[in-house]
């Protein structure tokens, strides 16, 4: 039958997205998750420093912009002990805390405390910035470089700043540091924090020496070590900037590991010349770094680069020179991205229903983009409002998902509606179309042609019949694309056992829900085991899929047939892995569609097979003529 070959060509391309998006996501995923486990353990054996080594140092050269040093290898020392290394100034905001260090005025100790490295609220919080010579160095500086030939002493990652007062940086109390270096040039930095995860610093230089001198405000983030990245085609973590005309630019780690340019002092990787309105910086799946400089300053050079024998990358940029008359100051202003990508934070360009956040409030060029929305992104954004909206009336992003399912069922009614009404009518010349084939069991021409006559004389779309799923495909690629790259999914609960919406059901019937010590993925593998997670919630999804193919009678033909009856226990195990938000979506949808074809159905005068169909299932089958008993 036309409609079956349809169902089962949409069924055939949702299995190969899924089997896909097992390949890609899934089982990359489980592989991330061993590697971090085995450099946490590593990380737990104990390790001594070399004295007397500065790792990552960044010392400004004449006429140049630091890059990447090529330090030599030294020992990792605790986070702890690295940070307790150096004077400090403590940072404390509703939703980041941590110190800067006064030795070369770095942000490098940066702490996210609404979010936490597990669903127990008692563990850890999330770290973002480190200090040189820990394990994942990762930190922002900001300096002024001289020109070519200059012999002023200017202040650098191993310069002591001096701190007037003693106050904490907060919403309420910048702090104010101070640097002269004994030959008439005094350093003034100011930075303020607001209450989310904003930076500002501003730079003043006075000159009381007896020569004017030229500098260039400088401003860099560097990041030790290659990080340990998701690998999903779908998701970009990496370099990232907007570059005025130039555009966006992504670039991942390996796309500057593989750079044949180099741009300074060895370092190797990517230079943008004269651009205006810019940001640049390093994106994580949900934690982000960026350099925002005045949205009107012309950057002389924006720079993705690595290098260095530990190979540390960094993003940079260096605006135009000021000279300082004697008697003269110079001014610069920066900012600073140190935190969490949340949308409401981050921003959202679409028109009528967007978020503000940093990108409309500092007027910067698209930093909503430092979120992952994707090609379809006139799908994911949208769809994630739709999502945000409902959990702020709801407050449970599980039933927001419900309710967005609903949404969408509601707006595409009207071509579901004729979809289904079309399915309903094929199934109404069944009899006729049967009689065709015996009427011409050899003309298989002869039956097509007659059989297009039938469609054409009861207006019957014979393609019909596929489009209710087909349209499932994008929803279900937005909502996943949502669930993966919004940081407001993560740890999102639902109810019962689900505490994490982005997360797979954690429940397996192989250890039946927990009362047997059994592990699939440790025993099999995250590539077999991960199908072997056969949740409640899968389980469910599962059962909704085989109801919604008992609404249509039994295909005649025992191929297919049997990919009808095996299709829903297939789907249920490579659903299993999938984000728990997802596969509850999925079961929804399934609910919803056999109660709204069973309406179309009933509206056309079709008979509705389900319960005649289920009551075959489980119906003893009559023995057969001749068969032994």
């Amino acid at each position: 039958m036309t409609d079956n070959r349809n169902t089962i060509l949409a069924v055939i391309l949702s299995g190969l997205v899924l089997i896909a998006w097992q390949y890609f996501y899934n089982v990359p995923q489980m592989e991330k998750q061993r590697v971090e486990a085995q450099k946490q353990a590593e990380l737990q054996k104990p390790t001594q420093a070399v004295p007397g080594t500065a790792p990552g140092s960044t010392t400004p050269q004449a006429g140049s912009t630091p890059s990447p040093a090529p330090a030599a290898p030294t020992a990792v020392v605790p986070r702890d002990t690295a940070i307790s290394a150096s004077p400090r100034v403590k940072i404390e905001t509703p939703k980041i805390t941590g110190s800067i260090s006064l030795k070369g005025a770095r942000i490098d100790d940066v702490a996210l405390t609404q979010y936490r490295e597990t669903v127990d609220p008692k563990s850890p919080a999330i770290v973002l910035f480190s200090p040189s010579g820990t394990a994942e160095p990762y930190y922002a500086e900001f300096l002024w470089v001289p020109a070519q030939g200059s012999r002023a002493r200017i202040p650098n990652s191993d310069t002591l700043w001096r701190q007037e007062g003693s106050n904490s940086l907060t919403p309420t109390t910048p702090v104010v540091l101070k640097y002269d270096n004994g030959e008439g040039l005094t350093f003034k930095r100011t930075i303020s924090v607001d209450e989310r995860y904003l930076f500002t610093i501003k730079d003043e230089v006075f000159n009381i020496s007896s020569d004017p001198v030229t500098l260039f405000p400088y401003g860099l983030l560097s990041r030790g070590g290659t990080p340990q990245v998701s690998g999903y085609y779908i998701l970009h973590e990496g370099f990232i900037g907007y570059l005025g005309e130039k555009g966006l630019q992504e670039y991942s780690y390996k796309n500057i590991d593989d750079a044949k340019t180099t741009v300074d002092s060895g370092a190797k990787g990517l230079t943008f010349d004269k651009v205006t309105n810019a940001w640049l910086g390093i994106t994580d799946k949900y934690w982000a770094a960026a350099l925002l400089p005045d949205t009107t300053a012309t950057l002389e050079t924006a720079r993705f680069s690595t290098g260095g024998a530990m190979k540390r990358y960094q993003a940079d940029y260096r605006l135009g020179g000021q000279t300082i008359s004697i008697g003269g100051t110079a001014t610069s202003n920066a900012r600073l991205f140190a935190g969490a990508k949340e949308a409401g934070v981050v921003g959202i360009n679409f028109p009528l229903v967007g978020l503000g956040g940093y990108n409309k409030a500092l007027g910067l060029n698209h930093f909503d983009l430092l979120i992952d929305w994707g090609w379809f992104y006139f799908i994911t954004k949208p769809m994630f409002l739709a999502l945000d909206w409902f959990f702020h009336l709801i407050g449970n992003f599980g039933i927001a998902i419900l309710m967005v399912t609903l949404l969408v069922k509601v707006i595409f009614f009207p071509l579901a509606n004729k979809s289904y009404a079309s399915m309903a009518k094929m199934k109404s010349v069944q009899p006729q179309l049967q009689a065709l084939k015996e009427r011409y069991p050899d003309d298989k021409v002869k039956q097509q042609q007659e059989m297009m006559e039938i469609y054409k004389k009861e207006k019957i779309n014979p393609v019909a019949g596929c489009l209710p799923i087909l349209l499932q495909i994008p929803v279900f690629f937005a909502l996943y694309k949502v669930l993966f790259v919004t940081i407001e999914m993560r740890h999102a609960p639902f109810y019962g056992w689900i505490k994490d919406l982005s997360a797979p059901d954690p429940t397996t019937i192989f250890n039946l829900f927990g009362l047997i010590p059994f592990d699939p993925v440790a025993v099999f593998g995250a590539g077999v085991g991960a199908y072997l997670m056969l949740g409640v919630w899968p389980i469910i999804m599962g059962i909704t899929m085989w109801v919604q193919m008992k609404l249509n009678p039994a295909p005649p033909d025992p191929t297919q047939k049997m990919i009808f009856d095996w299709m829903p226990l297939i789907f249920t195990f490579m659903l299993a892995s999938f984000p728990a938000g997802l596969v509850i979506y999925w079961a929804w949808n399934n609910l919803l569609s056999v109660i709204q074809q069973s309406y179309i159905m009933r509206k056309n005068g079709v008979k509705v097979e389900l319960f005649d169909n289920l009551k075959a299932t489980f119906a003893k089958k009559p023995a057969k003529v001749g068969s032994k008993t």
